[in-house]
């Protein structure tokens, strides 16, 4: 009688898929002439609980099949690989539809709103996710309220916000143990994170190197306040009205900042020693090459479009200017000859020029840079980025030189000005003399003037800064 019965259920149901077939025929046939706007809305919810209790049926049907091991019987399989290949459904989706229904059988009530087409197929799965994540010996009553609880949060919140719940649904069927088991849980979460923390540098050779890495939350979030910080410092200034100015995104606004922050690391010296110094950077320079670059004149490229462009660095069809040596990355890489003038102006660099046979000719002098006398002044003199409209502070500054080192420039109190590290690259000069390019000079009263470019102010007429202007008045 068993078999009877299951043969009549199996030949019921085959005939109902049939007539299921023929009423979907039917309703393509139908089509929508006539429908007025609410018939179309109606007609669109209604499918979707008709759909959404098929795939209750389809899930539970695939449970069955894979608990009663059919497809092992028939084809020798299992009922995932079978679905894959006959069905044509990828690997993944083979599996959440037999897991789906696995899970329906331990979740009685989910299943029984999932049959009347409540629950969406998204929100079956985001339910079944949250209740798999409660303890296995919760009590049955418990966990019965959690399966309630969860279907009744499903007509007023979508899959994803279903699945947010997962970490307060505990304290809402079972408070006693509650916060016990949260503690444990961030507990383990805390512990997971720090055995899988990271930091790698990628270089990909095209001249970026990738940063990628990963932090406990807890030590990431200071982390990022202090990025934010320094990336709600990073404004622009009078430069902002040039049509060829940078457009800067979040994302890009957050990289300056990092850069910002390893730069007051950097000049404040605070970094520990390694191998035997504090970290530095020492550039190779072919001796031969240096004479030529200095004596060309170099055409840059327009970062914005791309276009040739005199003021900004060198040529690029030249060779660079000098090499990294023994940089982590790898020895060799080429530093362009612009970056490398803007870091001779104050960074604490050791240029070694390289004569014929690579014989040393000349290791170059820290004392060459800014004495912390002439810093003082500067300080003093400038109170911060001279460029107008920027407020950075002076020991976020550079000391730039208004004649460059390259082309003679003293390091006199007369040559130097305060910039911050955006605007100490918007005014490093060029090769080229003729540059429609930002520029900086000093009057007679050590009073420094920008010149914006004739793009920005076809009359150049020169701009002071407002807490300079404040003092000449006082």
């Amino acid at each position: 009688m068993r078999c009877m019965a299951t043969g009549l259920g199996q030949v019921a149901g085959r005939e109902l898929l049939v007539a299921l077939d023929s009423a979907l025929d039917s309703l393509f046939g139908a089509g929508l002439q006539g429908a007025s706007d609410a018939d179309q809305l109606a007609l669109l919810q209604t499918s979707l609980r008709v759909d959404a209790r098929l795939h209750a049926w389809q899930a539970q049907l695939a449970a069955r099949i894979e608990s009663s091991d059919a497809t092992w019987h028939e084809h020798g399989t299992s009922a995932t690989t079978w679905l894959a290949e006959t069905a044509h459904l990828t690997p993944h989706e083979a599996r959440r539809l037999v897991q789906g229904g696995l899970d329906l059988n331990q979740h009685p009530i989910v299943a029984a709103a999932a049959s009347t087409g409540s629950l969406l197929p998204g929100q079956v799965e985001a339910i079944n996710g949250v209740l798999s994540t409660l303890p296995p010996d919760l009590p049955a009553d418990a966990a019965a309220q959690a399966q309630t609880t969860m279907v009744s949060f499903a007509a007023t919140h979508n899959a994803t916000e279903l699945r947010r719940l997962s970490r307060n649904l505990l304290d809402l069927v079972c408070p006693a143990v509650a916060e016990d088991r949260e503690a444990a849980r961030l507990e383990r979460e805390h512990l997971a994170a720090l055995r899988t923390r990271h930091l790698r540098f990628i270089h990909d050779n095209r001249g970026s190197v990738l940063i990628h890495g990963s932090l406990p939350v807890t030590d990431a979030e200071p982390f990022m306040r202090i990025i934010d910080s320094y990336a709600a410092a990073q404004k622009r200034a009078l430069d902002a009205v040039d049509p060829r100015a940078e457009f800067v995104t979040p994302g890009m606004r957050r990289a300056d900042a990092l850069l910002a922050m390893v730069n007051v690391h950097s000049r404040s010296a605070i970094a520990p020693a390694h191998g035997g110094d504090r970290p530095r950077i020492v550039v190779t320079l072919s001796y031969d090459n240096l004479r030529k670059a200095a004596a060309n004149t170099g055409i840059g490229t327009d970062r914005t479009t791309g276009s040739p462009d005199p003021s900004r660095g060198s040529d690029p069809t030249q060779p660079p200017a000098g090499h990294l040596a023994g940089h982590l990355l790898g020895s060799g890489e080429p530093v362009p000859a612009s970056v490398l003038r803007r870091w001779l102006c104050d960074a604490d660099i050791l240029p070694v020029v390289l004569g014929g046979d690579s014989e040393i000719l000349d290791i170059g002098r820290i004392q060459r840079l800014v004495s912390p006398a002439i810093r003082t002044a500067l300080e003093v003199r400038d109170g911060g980025c001279l460029f107008p409209g920027c407020d950075q502070p002076p020991q976020a500054c550079h000391a730039h030189h208004i004649q460059p080192w390259w082309a003679g420039g003293r390091t006199a109190l007369n040559n130097l000005v305060l910039v911050c590290p955006h605007h100490h690259n918007t005014v490093e000069p060029s090769r080229d003399p003729t540059a429609d390019r930002w520029k900086v000079r000093l009057r007679g009263d050590g009073v420094a003037e920008v010149i914006p470019p004739s793009r920005v102010d076809p009359r150049q007429q020169p701009r002071i800064h407002a807490r300079l202007l404040t003092r000449m008045r006082t």
